[in-house]
């Protein structure tokens, strides 16, 4: 059975209000809109941190990976004679 925790939250009134109107709208309780606002917000955070973690290893993965075709380039190029980069230096 899931373990619930009472918790006291201070909320100006005009967002009481607003949570009290969808809760009625939606025939649901203020602390089940709460929950789902709560959860809602951890999902979009760890989504946003996840998409700036991955961006991060991208950018620092960007000047090995030209390196490395860098490389590649010129160990094809030696072994077909052709080169179009100015040489390395």
């Amino acid at each position: 059975m899931l373990q619930l925790k009472k918790i006291w939250v201070s909320l100006p009134d005009s967002l009481v209000s607003e949570v009290d109107r969808i809760a009625i709208v939606e025939q649901s309780r203020r602390s089940f809109i709460m929950q789902e606002a709560i959860q809602q917000y951890i999902d979009t955070r760890n989504r946003r941190m996840l998409i700036e973690q991955m961006k991060r290893g991208y950018q620092e993965m960007a000047n090995i990976n030209l390196a490395l075709a860098i490389e590649h380039y010129y160990l094809e190029a030696e072994v077909t004679g052709k080169y179009i980069l100015p040489e390395r230096g």
